[in-house]
């Protein structure tokens, strides 16, 4: 690579690449946090009910 050449590096390359990567695993965390935080507050509710009913009957 010559003089002002912008080209990235290995080096620089795989760094970039896994900070990238980071992120998304984050980015995916943080989404799977949410919507689980959202979804299951409801269902365990439901489901004692319908185990509940059944052993009282």
């Amino acid at each position: 690579m010559g003089r002002s050449d912008n080209r990235r590096t290995k080096k620089m390359r795989r760094k970039k690449a896994q900070t990238k990567l980071k992120a998304r695993i984050k980015r995916r965390i943080v989404a799977a946090k949410a919507a689980s935080t959202k979804k299951p507050a409801p269902a365990p509710t439901k489901k004692k009910a319908a185990a509940a009913s059944p052993a009282s009957t």
